[in-house]
């Protein structure tokens, strides 16, 4: 996966809808504990990442509003499943449901 700088961070122009963040995963670790390179094929992804950005707070059937629970530039870890992938200018993202999101890294 291509780095991204900052400053290409913000030249997105792509808002996520009601209830979901757009967020950058970080790179999959490419060496074990013990010092073993893996190949890229056995590279698990991870499943945490910085938040680009935020969609508008959900509203559930009942009315009751659920508000963003991270800001952008928060580190994130959410459902190994969780999020759909997408690609923007050569980079990969994750479109990830409010629910999907499991912590914040602090």
């Amino acid at each position: 996966m291509p780095k991204v700088k900052i400053e290409e961070k913000k030249k997105i122009n792509l808002k996520p809808l009601t209830g979901y963040v757009l967020v950058l995963p970080s790179e999959a670790e490419t060496k074990t504990a013990s010092g073993l390179y893996l190949p890229e094929s056995a590279q698990e992804k991870p499943a945490q990442g910085t938040v680009i950005a935020i969609g508008d707070d959900a509203i559930l059937e009942s009315g009751k509003v659920v508000k963003a629970p991270v800001k952008v530039g928060d580190k994130v870890i959410y459902k190994k499943w969780g999020g759909d992938e997408i690609k923007l200018n050569g980079v990969e993202y994750k479109l990830v449901k409010f629910d999907d999101l499991m912590a914040i890294i602090e």
